[in-house]
């Protein structure tokens, strides 16, 4: 696993870009994207957030390969709710999982629950390191 401090959107089309996520879904069953790198991305394509409500009405609060080189990161159950490490540490095996069934060779992921959700990055990135390899680059703003 790599680190870097930069803008996440500058890897898009090159790599695999990583949206953290919550369970809960709109009245009409959408994703929740409230904020941070998700809100940017339900931003930048506008159907993303009904791909990503569909999937989790299906199979629950998981990583999952929402196309356009995205794939989702949960790391609380709610948008209310505070990001949970036992959370983030089985997203971090599904989202390795995936990567490697998908052939994927370059996935960057914005630091799990530590921006608006207000975890300390040394708290997290033992969980992280437990799981990823050098295809992840980690990054922060």
């Amino acid at each position: 696993m790599f680190e870097a401090v930069g803008d996440i959107w500058e890897y898009a089309g090159r790599a695999v870009i990583v949206i953290t996520t919550n369970g809960s879904l709109t009245r009409d069953g959408r994703a929740i994207f409230g904020r941070g790198v998700a809100r940017q991305a339900a931003l930048r394509l506008p159907g993303l957030a009904g791909t990503a409500g569909r999937l989790l009405a299906e199979q629950g609060n998981h990583v999952f390969d929402l196309g356009w080189g995205i794939a989702t990161f949960p790391v609380e159950e709610t948008p209310w709710s505070l990001p949970d490490l036992r959370i983030i540490a089985r997203s971090a095996l599904e989202l390795r999982l995936l990567a490697d069934r998908s052939g994927w060779q370059w996935i960057v992921v914005p630091r799990p629950g530590c921006g608006g959700g207000g975890l300390a990055w040394q708290d997290v990135k033992p969980l992280l390191e437990a799981c990823f390899d050098q295809r992840f680059l980690v990054i922060s703003q």
